[in-house]
């Protein structure tokens, strides 16, 4: 179910610090058609703790996030660890670097600054729902546990470091492998006895149960819904890594819970 998403109580205009300096002209763009629309307050944190801060104190003023997926990840991560009901509803303007940007074009936003700042302003307000850690992460979209990539091939010469900014990731080997413990709401999808490939978790459009998806090598993939996923190994010096929403990889570890808050956060997107 969604509502028509008019800012009563004004805009909390939320101007991500590295927006400002990667690109000056799309963030005046944005703060000019948020501010012509609504009673709008620009906000601009110089740190990560001064944009919790502003947001703590938005009062009834509805956030709006000028930046990248990772400025969204945070705000929705700071916004669910405040007390008493969840479903804060959030608006985005996408400004940073494409590869920066795949969350925000899965979850519908529009990558155009005018055209995003007008769904601020206008749009509908559609419940997501959030995947949340037992450490307290949040995660938007998805998750992906991959096989680890292929070793890192050197490169003589002061171009290194400029082909790390370049070029992508390195994707796993392939063939590459790994032994994982896949519970889903309890029942085992896959036991580490058998190699993994690729592990995806992702939450619906329309809601419902997390969809997870296990690919195995030579096999067809093994799929599973479920409220709760676990994701384990065995073994002294084993451990995995996972990107959630598109981001870098984090830290290694040896098990991971996501559990599923339905309608925990919402999104204000264009009307259709």
């Amino acid at each position: 179910m969604s509502h028509a998403g008019a800012p009563v109580g004004g805009l909390l205009v939320l101007v991500d610090p590295v927006a400002r300096r990667l690109d000056g002209e799309s963030v005046r763009i944005a703060k000019d058609v948020l501010s012509a629309g609504a009673a709008a307050k620009i906000c601009l944190p110089d740190s990560q703790e001064e944009f919790a801060r502003a947001l703590a104190r938005r009062g009834h003023r509805r956030p709006v996030v000028v930046g990248d997926d990772g400025a969204l990840v945070r705000a929705v991560g700071l916004l669910h660890g405040e007390p008493g009901p969840g479903e804060a509803a959030v608006s985005l303007v996408p400004v940073g670097p494409a590869g920066s940007l795949a969350l925000a074009r899965s979850l519908g936003v529009p990558l155009s600054v005018v055209f995003a700042a007008r769904a601020a302003l206008d749009g509908v307000t559609r419940p997501r729902d959030l995947l949340v850690d037992d450490c307290g992460g949040v995660v938007l979209g998805g998750l992906r546990i991959a096989a680890p990539p292929a070793p890192a091939v050197r490169r003589a010469g002061g171009y290194r470091s400029l082909l790390r900014t370049l070029l992508p990731a390195p994707a796993a080997a392939p063939g590459a492998v790994q032994s994982l413990r896949v519970e889903v709401d309890g029942v085992v999808l896959v036991d580490a006895d058998r190699p993994v490939e690729d592990v995806a978790v992702r939450t619906r459009e329309d809601g419902g149960p997390a969809r997870v998806v296990v690919r195995l090598p030579g096999g067809a993939p093994l799929t599973g819904y479920g409220e709760a996923v676990t994701v384990s190994v065995t073994g002294p010096a084993a451990s995995f890594r996972y990107r959630a929403d598109h981001a870098p990889p984090g830290p290694p570890t040896r098990r991971r819970t996501w559990t599923r808050l339905p309608s925990a956060w919402s999104l204000t997107l264009p009307r259709t």
